[in-house]
């Protein structure tokens, strides 16, 4: 890998071709693995968590197999950058592969045309609205797809999906770009001036760190990669064998079957977890938010307990209080970025040609016309399509505003963002719905939004963090921005081909609803569904749920207020947003568990204490991915669905 001079004395990577290459070698095989296990198998949710688990297992044995390069032909050998960058283009195929897009995309892209049935009426009521141009309608092309054993390399099954999914891609593409737009406008002042933390890179930053010699010496984090893989390895055994052991409270758990008396009765469907990942994951949190998390989802069950003791309907509107939260951080991000914000838009206009933009992924001129610019395209798609101008420019707002906060909350804090599915918590559809009512929407607006539903339902593998976190990798491995902006172009383009030749081979092969048990056909049922109440029971704006939304956010910007005025506050504002959220559901005991682990440590040891142990946790992160990959391995393999280290 060569490189160049940069600043003063300062020494950049460029990226290396061979990186590139290796990387776009890799992403199909990555992508076909996921949707295997993912589509077909439903036998590892390895895209639901902030920290990728398929990305890190591959990282794992390119660095085991560089250590043989190291031996045997040192010259051959990848460095730190060469070996991020292929980490950093498997991460941008999971961000396309993964469980909250295109997979779900599939689930619904030609959902209403096989499903439709006198009885629901889909016919009659929104079909005339859906653009051709975007779904197969085709009954003879669309049986092979749901029933499988087929093939989508006939002709007669393959031209019918071109053109909609080139269109997709095309639309989902604009939107990847307006992110790196908005992440080369953020970079400097959250990288470089703030410093935020970005806790999930730390353990592909530590794994090539050296070529991974420092890591992988350490005893520490073998212990605790032992501890985490035979956990997985018994339970995996138990999940095929249930005459072995298992190890209970790993996975969830349902602890509220023991209240049955109202009103306590409300905590039924409470679960708890200790899965070995989380918990190390969760040891790189600050003490005050991992405090936040599982202190506020104990305070969102009382608050349920509350509702059901005094029969109050509707209350407490979780989902409204997740929206408000939400929104709250992303002013927050962008009140705290806003003198880099006016550099950038000075630098774009030619009022400050003095801000060095010079080291950015883009120059500033290009992010910020770039963006404005995909937004126009976005807006012009989208009214050919039939969408009213104002509510896609509605939903932008929406939509890039939990965009932001995820990232920051990513950027700063790395905990896991799961804050939407179907009508609840921060999805943007849902926020439209209640804030400007279904009634004043277009029945075609509403079709073509529902159409979005895919990307939406859920945020767990969104691009934006990721990107973001690829430059913060770059930053610390001094790879030039502009060679890793290039490594996520050529990644986006390969993943994007990839998901779509993976997700139909195996939906025509297995078919979609016959043998597929992770293909994910409850997204179509989800937002047509919807789409049908929308239409027969047009709704105004709910007042009620808007105030509990403008609540949240108040008490949001009060938590930040008190956070900032004083030391001893000990409730974090991103810790109540994640938990009223879906986020905290899987992980809130795993967060207490980790949270007194590190308590204990720093109040009896302090720093010097912590950072030893450090290793131990991120050894817990990576033995149970490695083991829950290798089980990924092992089931497609031999033809059985395996045990998955996660829900």
């Amino acid at each position: 890998m060569r490189s160049f001079p940069k600043g003063k004395g300062e020494e950049r990577f460029r990226v290396s071709w061979r990186s590139i290459l290796l990387g776009a070698l890799l992403i199909p095989v990555n992508v076909y693995w996921v949707t295997v296990v993912e589509v077909k198998y439903y036998s590892l949710d390895g895209s639901c968590l902030p920290l990728f688990i398929e990305p890190v297992f591959i990282l794992f044995l390119i660095t085991c197999f560089n250590f043989l390069l190291k031996r045997f032909a040192p010259r051959s050998a990848f460095n730190q950058a060469e070996l991020l960058v292929i980490y950093i283009m498997l991460v941008v195929s999971m961000t396309f592969a993964g469980h909250d897009t295109f997979q779900n995309l599939f689930g619904q892209i030609a959902h209403p045309f096989w499903f439709a049935t006198p009885e629901n009426e889909w016919e009659q009521l929104f079909f005339r609205y859906i653009p051709s141009w975007l779904t197969v309608k085709d009954k003879s092309v669309l049986e092979g797809y749901y029933l499988g054993e087929s093939s989508i390399y006939d002709p007669k099954n393959f031209y019918p999906w071109i053109k909609p999914l080139s269109l997709w891609a095309l639309f989902f593409l604009t939107l990847v770009f307006m992110m790196l737009c908005l992440n080369t406008m953020v970079r400097k002042r959250w990288t470089e001036q703030e410093k935020l933390a970005y806790p999930i890179i730390q353990l592909p930053l530590g794994m090539t760190k050296e070529g991974g010699s420092a890591l992988f010496k350490n005893r520490v984090m073998w212990m605790g990669f032992a501890v985490a893989a035979t956990i997985t390895l018994i339970n995996g055994l138990n999940y095929i064998y249930p005459a072995v052991p298992r190890i209970k409270y790993i996975k969830l758990t349902n602890v509220g079957h023991v209240f049955t008396d109202r009103p306590w009765d409300a905590l039924r469907g409470m679960r708890i977890s200790m899965y070995p990942f989380a918990i190390g994951l969760a040891f790189f949190l600050p003490l005050d938010l991992s405090f936040s998390c599982w202190f506020f989802f104990v305070f969102r069950m009382g608050e349920q307990v509350f509702g059901r003791a005094l029969g109050l309907r509707g209350f407490p509107y979780f989902s409204e209080q997740a929206s408000g939260a939400w929104f709250a951080l992303a002013f927050m991000a962008i009140w705290a970025t806003r003198r880099q914000l006016g550099d950038v838009i000075r630098k774009a206009v030619g009022l400050g040609p003095e801000v060095d933009d010079s080291t950015e992924p883009m120059p500033y001129r290009a992010a910020f016309f770039g963006f404005l610019l995909s937004a126009g395209f976005f807006v012009a798609f989208c009214y050919m399509a039939g969408v009213q101008v104002w509510v896609t420019l509605v939903f932008l707002l929406i939509y890039f505003l939990i965009a932001i906060a995820i990232t920051r909350v990513r950027a700063e804090l790395g905990t896991p963002h799961e804050i939407s599915a179907y009508d609840r918590f921060a999805n943007p559809l849902y926020i439209m719905s209640y804030t400007i009512g279904t009634k004043n929407m277009s029945p075609s607006s509403l079709t073509v939004i529902s159409m979005w539903h895919w990307f939406n339902r859920g945020f767990r593998n969104h691009p934006m963090p990721n990107q973001l976190e690829a430059f913060k990798m770059a930053e610390e491995a001094r790879i030039g921005n502009k060679g890793v902006l290039t490594a996520l172009g050529v990644a986006s383009v390969v993943s994007l081909l990839a998901v779509y030749w993976a997700n139909l081979d195996v939906t025509y092969r297995e078919g979609a609803v016959a043998k597929a048990i992770g293909f994910k056909d409850w997204v179509g049922w989800e937002a047509f569904n919807r789409l049908q109440r929308w239409l027969q029971f047009p709704s105004e704006p709910d007042r009620n749920a808007i105030t509990y939304m403008v609540g949240a956010m108040a008490f949001t910007f009060v938590l930040a207020v008190m956070r900032m005025r004083f030391v001893w506050w000990p409730f974090h504002p991103a810790g109540y947003a994640l938990a009223i959220s879906y986020a905290m559901d899987y992980f809130w005991f795993a967060f207490f568990v980790s949270w007194l682990i590190k308590w204990i440590l720093l109040r009896q040891g302090g720093l010097k204490t912590h950072r030893k142990a450090a290793p131990f946790f991120l050894g817990l992160i990576l033995g149970d991915y490695v083991m829950g990959s290798i089980w990924a391995i092992l089931g497609p393999a031999f033809g059985f669905r395996n045990y998955k280290i996660f829900i």
